[in-house]
């Protein structure tokens, strides 16, 4: 049960999922951060990875982790995927997660450089699961890639 076989060419690890089944057929996935069961799309699929890539290979505490993190971008709520802080529980890292058949181009890294015109973090990555791309702020204000650690 799961995408984690579906997306088997995916260069997030895969990991120990909590799954069910709903009467009408859908999977979905206990999410812990949130407290509540998400239906398992693609795009969860990576969310999914992406936060136990952090916990886990990176040792990111739990509790520096913000999903779907409430953004206001002139006068509309929007929510940033995943929101990493420092240990002065400031924005460090915007994560924006799509579903891995969605291609990672200017318009993701648009939307990502949205959010952090209001965040303020200093790193920006964008994964589909297959591509991952990661941007630091320059003192100038611009976007420069640079390696995430996989």
């Amino acid at each position: 049960m799961g995408d984690n076989e579906k997306y088997g060419d995916l260069i997030l690890a895969p990991y120990d999922l909590r799954l069910r089944r709903r009467a009408d057929g859908e999977v979905e996935v206990w999410v812990p951060s949130r407290r509540r069961w998400l239906v398992l799309t693609p795009e969860e699929e990576v969310r999914r990875r992406m936060v136990a890539h952090l916990t886990g290979r990176l040792s990111v505490p739990a509790t520096h982790i913000a999903e779907e993190y409430p953004v206001m971008l002139n006068g509309q709520p929007q929510r940033a995927d995943i929101v990493v802080f420092d240990p002065q529980m400031k924005p460090w890292l915007v994560v924006e997660c799509k579903a891995p058949e969605i291609t990672i181009d200017k318009s993701v890294l648009a939307q990502a450089v949205r959010y952090n015109s209001v965040l303020g973090a200093r790193q920006i990555v964008l994964t589909n699961g297959r591509v991952l791309k990661a941007y630091a702020l320059t003192s100038d204000g611009r976007y420069s890639e640079v390696e995430f650690p996989l």
